[in-house]
């Protein structure tokens, strides 16, 4: 796609968590040097590291900006600090695990440009598989009426291969984590992310208040990023079961309209206890203790979800419509009713 330019390219902020690893964040460094002349401003945040990157970063990159700290804050929190000292306007939010490709930031910034749009997401491929999607983002991301994620290119673990099927621009419902373009002002207007979440759906989150705000979010797939995935937490770890859980809940509770989550929330603990079920009787134990003590968690936290819905209500923008929400179960079509892609719906 071509790009008229109207005006000389804005200045942005790359903000790069990371945490151990020094090999992932000198590849993902190395990438964006080779592949990106534009931006005027790196910061790392080192959420930390035992294996002295800091260091190692400061002395190989020296225009680079390294923010380092004292422990393990989480990809949400570490997220913030990073945006709250960027110098720019527009954000780009980049995993540690990525490899850019030339010219990816400029569909990511012009669309961005549009004062309707919040954030862009690029399209995502895996970096192992580069025929394939990514299963952190595909090429824009949906959400079900009981808060399951799925990815135009995603569903589940059911990825596609890329026949440029998806390369048309479209509103989504949120972008990913690993790479995604956003202002500042609306970021922090929003409350940033939600640190208490950690890491997981955190961008979910907050693409959901966006909208609840009055903006738009944009998958534009002529802008490619590769990544590579479960470098920090492997998929079958506990902690990923249960942030995946208890942060769906957190989301489900806090987001939806009132009337909603009364008239779902038992179809929602139906399906959440189908699915603990199936983890012990497969004598998967670890995960169905993950998904039980993140059912407690809500239980024992109801006053941070009052809050949380009390917050979102300072933000609002009256008649408000949200874009990329399905309204059904993704989970009983694609497990009952076999739909197992996104063209399929």
């Amino acid at each position: 796609m071509g790009y008229i330019l109207l005006k000389k390219m804005p200045n942005y902020s790359i903000i790069i968590p990371h945490c151990n690893n020094i090999d992932i964040i000198t590849r993902c460094l190395n990438s964006l040097i080779i592949k990106d002349s534009e931006f005027n401003e790196i910061i790392v945040v080192d959420d930390g590291s035992k294996d002295k990157s800091s260091e190692l970063i400061i002395e190989k990159y020296p225009n680079i900006k390294v923010i380092k700290n004292s422990k393990n804050k989480g990809f949400a929190e570490s997220c913030n600090i990073g945006a709250l000292s960027a110098i720019n306007e527009y954000l780009i939010f980049l995993n540690n695990d990525t490899e850019v490709t030339k010219g990816w930031t400029k569909p990511l910034i012009y669309s961005l440009l549009d004062g309707k749009i919040s954030s862009v997401q690029p399209k995502i491929k895996n970096l192992k598989n580069k025929n394939l999607f990514d299963y952190a983002g595909a090429v824009g991301g949906y959400l079900d009426i009981f808060v399951y994620p799925f990815c135009r290119g995603r569903m589940f673990n059911t990825i596609e291969h890329d026949y440029h099927q998806y390369d048309s621009k479209k509103s989504i419902f949120w972008a990913s984590g690993a790479a995604f373009a956003t202002k500042k002002s609306i970021f922090i207007k929003s409350g940033m992310f939600d640190k208490s979440l950690y890491a997981h759906m955190e961008e979910i989150d907050y693409h959901w208040r966006s909208q609840m705000m009055g903006y738009k979010i944009l998958s534009a797939p002529d802008s490619i990023v590769y990544h590579e995935g479960a470098m920090t937490l492997s998929k079958e770890s506990f902690k990923k079961v249960y942030l995946n859980h208890r942060n769906s809940w957190i989301v489900f509770i806090a987001n939806h309209k009132i009337f909603i989550v009364v008239a779902l929330i038992i179809p929602k603990l139906i399906l959440h206890l189908i699915s603990t079920l199936l983890d012990f009787f497969c004598f998967r134990f670890r995960n169905f203790f993950a998904q039980m003590l993140s059912l407690l968690w809500i239980v024992l936290n109801i006053k941070y979800l009052i809050k949380k819905r009390i917050n979102n209500k300072k933000i609002i923008k009256k008649g408000y419509t949200l874009d990329g929400m399905y309204n059904r179960s993704i989970v009983i079509d694609y497990f009952i009713f076999n739909r197992r892609f996104y063209s399929k719906y």
